[in-house]
């Protein structure tokens, strides 16, 4: 890829996490006044409205309030009505987002976002409290310890939700615009292992990122080396890349992996006012997939960063992409530092695939839909086979016989046989194996 463009300031955010990953920027990005400059002076009647109001608030409200309160709540009001991903960060929100992209934190493990004023679950994170309690993407928070959460901000929303570890939070979900019910989970200290890989069956393997962290590309390389190791040493026949529920992260982690995947060729752009927010990324020749047959698996829980490696792999018609329609979150947020341990999160650009796509509020449409379904296997009763009756005859090549209990075998249990989605994908590789002549 080019490094020309390294985005030290730049990553991918989806809404807000509670505790996971979101955006994170090693260095603060130009004030936006200057792209400002040449435009109408400020609003001196709405200046002078907005300290009446303040003065009124001051004077009338039931409560004393102080300056610092309203300020900081008129600077939220700001952010909150630009987009749902555009935030001021106090002191101690900001620092958990400087810490998020190392993988570990509080929390319980979803990310959220808003719709129609209620705390709406874009995806649960691996082997945490929330996908251990079942929490589904989709999923509405409509109670938190009791409490509705209509007409709380997200950042309200996400700060009832925090607190220490081992401590117990009761959520009230709609599924489906079914029934509430309540769930109660346990907050922990999340540890996100980002990429898992093992083999599916012999020539075929599997790649489970659960979100972009800083060192996610790096591990993906690490991975594709184990795999071809445990495929004796050989070249694989075919890869699936699990990017289901996958919120997304940092943008440098999504173009590394894209990278392992490609030899030339763009892989994601960004547009936006400021100079320093249009930014191309291109692949280095290297592949460390080594062309293998690529299936990527995404669903509605797919957003951001998880958008951008399917969209470019998809572009370079380097995978097939299998399963739902992905979350559609397609904008660039940039954390502006303040000189006060306070930031802004500010959506500062929009993302493109190597064809000029904007997903945004679109997302990736799969090339074979393949939903979510559960897999029940019928018992085999295959009777009696030839090779079972007394005195048959051999098998003129040499072969061994196959008699019928030799198919009703115990065999340990793998991945695909519990997910549909899964399953469909390893056979739609073996079936480019056969056709291929691999």
């Amino acid at each position: 890829m080019s490094h020309r463009f390294r985005p030290t300031c730049l990553a991918l955010a989806l809404g807000l996490l509670l505790g996971a990953p979101a955006l994170h920027a090693a260095e603060p990005a130009p004030a936006p006044v200057a792209a400002a400059s040449g435009k109408a002076p400020l609003p001196l009647d709405d200046l002078r409205t907005f300290a009446e109001v303040m003065d009124r608030i001051k004077a009338a409200y039931v409560e004393p309030v102080s300056d610092k309160t309203l300020l900081e709540n008129a600077i939220k009001g700001m952010l909150s009505n630009l987009d749902p991903h555009s935030a001021y960060l106090e002191p101690e929100a900001f620092a958990e987002l400087q810490e998020s992209t190392s993988g570990e934190f509080g929390g319980l493990g979803i990310e959220v976002g808003m719709e129609d004023g209620f705390v709406k679950v874009v995806s649960p994170i691996d082997d945490t409290p929330a996908s251990k309690a079942g929490i589904q993407p989709g999923d509405l928070i409509v109670k938190i310890d009791g409490q509705p959460t209509k007409g709380l901000s997200m950042m309200e929303a996400v700060d009832k939700m925090r607190g220490k570890a081992g401590s117990k939070i009761e959520l009230t979900l709609v599924r489906d615009g079914g029934r509430p019910f309540d769930l109660t989970l346990t907050r922990a200290v999340i540890k996100v292992r980002s990429v898992k890989s093992q083999m599916l069956e012999d020539g075929y393997g599997y790649l489970r990122i659960s979100q972009f962290q800083v060192n996610t590309g790096e591990e993906v390389g690490k991975a594709l080396t184990k795999l071809r190791q445990d495929n004796g040493n050989k070249k694989l026949r075919g890869l699936v890349m699990d990017l289901r529920n996958n919120p997304g992260g940092v943008l440098q982690a999504a173009v590394e992996v894209t990278d392992h995947f490609l030899k030339s060729g763009l892989i994601v752009y960004t547009e936006g006012r400021l100079a320093n927010s249009e930014l191309r990324f291109n692949a280095d020749p290297a592949d460390a997939s080594e062309g293998v047959p690529l299936v990527v698996l995404i669903n509605g829980g797919s957003a951001s960063a998880s958008e951008i490696v399917a969209g470019a792999l998809q572009d370079h018609k380097r995978a097939v992409l299998m399963g739902t329609d992905s979350f559609g979150k397609g904008s660039v947020q940039t954390v502006l530092p303040l000189n006060n341990d306070r930031a802004l999160k500010l959506t500062t650009a929009l993302y493109f695939t190597p064809n000029g796509r904007s997903i945004q509020a679109q997302g990736i449409v799969p090339d074979i839909e393949v939903a979510r379904a559960k897999l029940t296997r019928e018992q085999d009763s295959e009777g009696i086979k030839e090779a079972d009756l007394q005195g048959h005859l051999g098998n003129g090549n040499g072969g061994a016989d196959r008699p019928s209990k030799a198919a009703q075998a115990a065999r340990a249990e793998r991945p695909q046989d519990d997910d549909y989605q899964l399953s469909q994908a390893l056979n739609l590789l073996k079936g480019l194996s056969v056709t291929r002549g691999n």
